[in-house]
């Protein structure tokens, strides 16, 4: 009776706050690389190398690791619905205004500010998540949430493109800038929604019965318990906490580089169409969205992380290698798609790790500062990029890079693993349904 009662109150729960969070996640992810569909119009329109343009695309995450942290230890004090308001709005806003970029200043300063005004959105809606559900369910949690990445590129690659193409010169506007204006407004209407749709809380939420809001209370504290418990003072002085981080820098790395980079090389490889390119991008996320949620799945079925974890970044690293080792386009496409896919499994695990290990202010401020330095990634794996483009004319070296990148990420997480054990499986059926 328990068991099923726990299934209803999950079900409900996950109908009502996933498929929203899933929604705002997906404008977040498509917010940030959609300049690597922009450039295939705007580098040509406004005469800015590869160098520019790598700069600008990983700027983002500078301005994002600046505030990040302070901005997920506020959380706990304003609540979630501000937050996410707050954010979201902004980074809309700002998205939105990249239309009037012209000079390589404009682009650099909103590419800065969009990560000033995102930062603590991730992390926040991790943290969120860890009111919710229990550790053992996480997995499967966070392989909904973060599907939103994936479907960034399968619907926002040939959406992005399709825009480009069938907006431009209406009203005088290029396509690329159509494509800010449009897949930014979204987001500050989401923004506002939040406020009112979301609870900050479990024991807000009037949609949960008295007896259902015991129940989850019930469960987070039985997780909760079996977890040691650090203040964030504490927690900064913890070498896990900087080798996950770096794990977590090698996958973000890889993620971006494609995310950026990915339709420039089906360009350069002679994919002449707009529309071709953006329905061949769609097919790496495709796969990575059938992945997740069969290996997330998993690891919650069998409560492994470890390993479901350090495999993905390790097999995503030899098939990026294999891409750029190949000479014949399809071999080395699915070799891409195949890289994609292992390095956002290996993202969707990854984030369903600290929730068994952090709680309270050192959740908050822990998740944090693990997505500040590994989001350093998405600065130097463009910059890696572009260096290579600009001095070789070829992407061949930046994709080695990021490959051996991947191979080291992974050996740093299989080193944090020793570092701590995470629940014992009794422990986290007890903290689950």
């Amino acid at each position: 009776m328990r068991e099923q009662q726990l299934d209803r109150m999950y079900q409900k729960i996950s109908w009502r706050l996933l498929p929203f969070l899933l929604l705002c996640y997906f404008f977040a992810y498509l917010d940030r690389i959609n300049i690597g569909f922009a450039k295939l119009q705007m580098q040509q329109d406004l005469g800015f190398s590869d160098a520019i343009y790598g700069m600008a695309a990983g700027i983002f995450f500078l301005g994002y690791v600046l505030f990040e942290v302070p901005t997920n230890l506020y959380f706990n004090k304003i609540g979630a619905r501000k937050t996410f308001m707050r954010i979201m709005v902004l980074w809309g806003l700002t998205s939105m205004s990249m239309l009037f970029v012209t000079t390589p200043t404009m682009f650099y300063i909103l590419r800065f500010l969009l990560g000033v005004f995102e930062a603590g959105f991730a992390p926040g809606l991790i943290f969120y998540l860890t009111y919710w559900y229990s550790g053992a369910r996480m997995a499967r949690v966070m392989a909904i949430v973060m599907l939103a990445a994936p479907l960034g590129g399968m619907l926002g690659a040939p959406l992005s493109t399709q825009i480009m193409t069938h907006m431009h010169d209406i009203y005088h506007m290029a396509g690329w800038q159509w494509l800010f204006l449009l897949e930014g407004l979204p987001t500050v209407l989401l923004g506002v929604m939040a406020y009112f749709y979301l609870v900050d809380r479990p024991q807000d939420a009037k949609w949960l019965t008295s007896e259902e809001k015991t129940l989850l209370q019930q469960q987070i504290h039985l997780h909760q318990a079996a977890q040691t418990h650090q203040g964030f003072k504490t927690l900064l002085k913890d070498p896990w906490i900087y080798f996950m981080a770096l794990g977590y820098f090698s996958i973000i790395s890889g993620i971006y580089a494609v995310g950026f980079w990915l339709p420039s090389l089906l360009k350069s490889s002679g994919v002449e169409s707009l529309t071709s390119i953006g329905w061949l991008v769609a097919i790496p996320y495709l796969l990575s969205a059938i992945l997740m949620n069969l290996v997330a799945r998993r690891s919650d079925r069998y409560q492994e992380r470890k390993w479901h974890s350090i495999l993905p970044t390790l097999l995503a690293g030899v098939c990026l290698l294999s891409s750029v080792m190949s000479t014949h386009f399809i071999l080395s496409f699915i070799a891409i798609c195949f890289a994609t896919a292992f390095m956002f499994v290996a993202y969707t695990i990854f984030w369903s790790i600290p929730a068994q290990y952090l709680t309270g202010t050192a959740a908050a401020g822990g998740i944090a500062l693990i997505n500040s330095i590994g989001l350093l990634g998405g600065f130097v794996s463009p910059n890696i990029m572009a260096f290579a483009q600009s001095t070789t004319q070829s992407l061949v070296a930046g994709w080695i890079s990021i490959a051996l990148l991947l191979g080291c990420g992974a050996l740093l997480l299989w080193y944090a693993f020793r570092l701590k054990k995470p629940l014992s499986t009794s422990q986290a059926v007890r903290a689950t349904s």
